[in-house]
């Protein structure tokens, strides 16, 4: 049922016992997927007794692999095998059509996740009024630009404010990722139950990042006062900048950067004690393992609905005149001043954690 604003109504269990199979559609960042598995529990609450399928690229496939309310992971590869429009349509109409989906919720708003809908003949295809194929759709929803992206996703289902459940990103480290992670503490001999801090200082947008020299003189702080071990956390792009920050920083510091898959980093996460890093992935990782999250904004600011979702987590920024200057920051500061991150300094950084870790309650 729709209301006047194009949101749903939480569907009657009379219509939600006619959906059997949902496929979830999200192609998008890391960030973007770990912030649409609410919408997976949501799901599961509307359709007790349907398979949900959740697709989404190669990159992002682990993330989602241990959920408990995901049937099957389906991969597309839309930078490789099935690049370009040829290999799309291909693949909608010989593996999508094949699996008699009866519902896509499509979150992403690109013309590319529409069209996979539309091809497989899909036919309840739920997304944005904002996608760039509302066309595609049978059913379009407000897009609601002053909420979380977690409750913006959820709005495909019901308006997420009226909701009666908690909603919050989850991903689900298994035995072989906790053994990993144990294993890696025994070799590197770092004693479990003293304090552990991560620091992500890495994004795929350049703008994004805190000053690398701002990160070692953090971890410098971190060491004076905590001499705990600080893991360096990031995808193999992040090797260089993390080893920068190790090589010129006298803390004890650990360079996870390309060792361990998206699970097995959140389960590193998970028994940090604060994990601190930019408006990027792991903040979501962060998030999603409950461990408490400050995160650095510059040139994005959290109004846009992307800041870590939850009360224990903190976003550190500074009001300067010329932020925000995108919703993804870019390559290069426009002003050619990265004021935003250079009036962040280690010190405002450090306060705030340091106050998250001095409130845990002694075991």
């Amino acid at each position: 049922m729709k209301t006047p604003f194009g949101i749903m109504q939480p569907v009657d269990q009379e219509i939600a016992a006619t959906i059997k199979k949902i496929l979830i559609i999200q192609t998008a960042f890391p960030g973007d997927v770990i912030l649409t598995t609410p919408l997976v529990q949501a799901t599961r609450i509307q359709f007790p007794a349907a398979q949900i399928d959740f697709l989404t690229t190669p990159l992002c496939a682990n993330l989602l692999e241990t959920h408990p309310d995901i049937h099957e992971v389906v991969v597309f590869d839309k930078r490789r095998q099935q690049r370009g429009l040829i290999k799309l349509i291909q693949f909608s109409r010989k593996i999508l059509n094949n699996k008699n989906y009866d519902l896509a919720l499509i979150p992403h708003r690109s013309f590319r996740s529409a069209a996979l809908a539309w091809l497989a003949h899909i036919p309840r295809r739920i997304g944005f009024n904002r996608s760039a194929a509302a066309f595609l759709l049978t059913q379009k929803i407000k897009y609601r630009p002053d909420i979380h992206e977690l409750e913006r996703n959820i709005d495909l289902l019901g308006d997420s404010i009226n909701w009666p459940h908690k909603f919050s990103p989850r991903i689900y480290p298994d035995q072989p990722d906790q053994a990993i992670i144990d294993n890696y503490f025994k070799n590197n001999r770092i004693n479990p139950s003293e304090i552990q801090l991560a620091i992500a200082p890495g994004s795929v947008w350049e703008t994004k990042k805190w000053l690398k020299q701002s990160y070692a003189e953090l971890c410098d702080l971190f060491a004076q006062e905590f001499q705990c071990p600080i893991f360096l956390i990031g995808g193999p792009a992040d090797w260089a900048l993390c080893d920068w920050i190790a090589r010129n920083s006298r803390a004890r510091t650990f360079n996870t950067a390309g060792a361990f898959t998206f699970r097995q980093s959140a389960e590193l996460i998970s028994r940090c004690q604060v994990l601190i890093c930019n408006d990027s992935a792991p903040l979501h990782l962060g998030v999603a393992v409950a461990t408490p999250v400050c995160a650095i904004f510059g040139p994005t600011v959290p109004a846009f609905g992307f800041y870590p979702y939850g009360e224990i987590h903190t976003v550190i920024e500074k009001a300067v005149y010329c932020r925000p200057c995108s919703i993804h920051g870019g390559h290069k500061c426009p002003t050619g001043t990265f004021l935003c991150m250079k009036s962040i300094l280690p010190t405002d950084v450090f306060a705030v954690a340091k106050k998250k870790l001095t409130s845990i309650p002694a075991e």
